[in-house]
């Protein structure tokens, strides 16, 4: 009986140990699951932690918008948390809106919340040139963080194609094409000028006629039949909505375009050309003048020299000698000197044919 008692103890026992067991391992193994195997991410993207909020820096800087309509710049902010978003117009600093309350007396501006995406979104109604600029979207954290946006505004223009100069010929068509972009909605009207005149199709007995395209670029062609010279001119075309664009029309009758383009450069060089072979002409004449009188002193002095004869008679030549010691001595000079810059110079004065005879006389006298 004792021995049964003893058995059954000990069975209960070891029940006990191994439920205790079995119930230290599941803890064991409940606590290793709940417990994290690695510790969480510290920053996020960008360089901020992961309770701050931060920027995304894949929206665009630039926005460009037309004039008269809405420009919308937009910024992301994640984990706002319990910071507000400001939108700052950077020139004056002036603060347009909190949140999504309008800060500014201008309505024109409103700032609108996507939950989906965490963005804030500034609206301006009615965009005009003034507003463009740069306008900074801000975190209520300290330091401020901020975050740039330019906004740049197009204003609609007319462009004449083929300016600023057109030529025609004679009796052929002038098409003149007047496009205007950048335009919200169409032109309500264009008007064509010829100088100061308004074109009309009514007055211009058939040979006008104008053709209005509008598209996202409206266009205004204006056409001229058998074009004539008192076609030629300036032509403007004014849009309701836009700055006036012109151009000038030239007609030609047989003429080439280069032909009418008035250069005085072509006149300077034709000038400086003809003075250049000017004073070699006159160079030229000098040095002919010159050899001529001393071919005219030569044959003076051999006349003296025959009418005297003798040697004697060779002394009224400059330098002497006779007719058998060969050519005068004087004469000889003037042939085998060279021509110098007295000859050759144009400002250094020479002596006439004329006078050289005179001189060549008196000497042999």
């Amino acid at each position: 009986m004792l021995t049964l008692w003893t058995a059954l103890f000990c069975c209960l026992t070891g029940l006990a140990v191994c439920y205790q067991r079995q119930s230290v391992s599941n803890n064991n193994h409940n606590n290793a699951e709940a417990k994290p195997t690695h510790a969480p991410p510290s920053h996020y993207p960008h360089g901020h932690k992961w309770n701050e909020p931060y920027f995304d820096l894949t929206m665009p800087r630039n926005i460009t918008s037309l004039v008269g309509k809405s420009a919308y710049l937009g910024c992301r902010v994640k984990h706002l948390g319990n910071k507000t978003v400001a939108w700052i117009r950077h020139r004056d600093l002036h603060i347009l809106t909190v949140g999504t309350y309008t800060y500014t007396t201008d309505q024109r501006f409103q700032t609108s919340y996507h939950r989906d995406i965490d963005e804030w979104t500034l609206q301006i109604k009615w965009a005009q040139q003034r507003d463009a600029g740069v306008y900074e979207c801000q975190i209520s954290t300290q330091p401020v963080r901020s975050y740039s946006v330019n906004l740049n505004i197009v204003v609609p223009t007319a462009t004449i194609l083929g300016g600023p100069d057109l030529y025609v010929d004679k009796g052929s068509t002038i098409n003149l094409t007047c496009i205007i972009k950048f335009s919200p909605e169409p032109p309500t009207h264009i008007f064509w000028y010829h100088q100061d005149k308004v074109l009309s199709e009514e007055t211009s007995g058939g040979r006008l006629k104008f053709k209005t395209i509008k598209s996202e670029e409206t266009k205004s062609i204006l056409l001229i039949y058998d074009a004539d010279l008192l076609h030629s001119g300036k032509y403007s075309c004014y849009p309701s909505n836009t700055e006036i664009a012109s151009i000038r029309v030239h007609v030609l009758q047989g003429e080439r375009p280069e032909a009418m383009q008035t250069n005085a450069a072509p006149a300077a060089v034709a000038l400086a050309c003809w003075s250049c072979h000017f004073g070699q002409a006159t160079q030229a004449v000098r040095v002919i003048s010159t050899m001529v009188a001393a071919l005219v002193l030569l044959e003076a002095c051999s006349s003296l020299l025959l009418q005297g004869g003798g040697a004697g008679g060779g002394g009224g030549c400059p330098g002497g000698g006779s007719p058998a010691g060969g050519v005068p001595t004087r004469v000889r000079e003037i042939r085998e000197k060279p021509l110098t810059s007295s000859l050759l110079d144009p400002k250094v004065p020479s002596t006439t044919s004329a006078e050289r005879v005179n001189n060549g006389s008196r000497n042999a006298r």
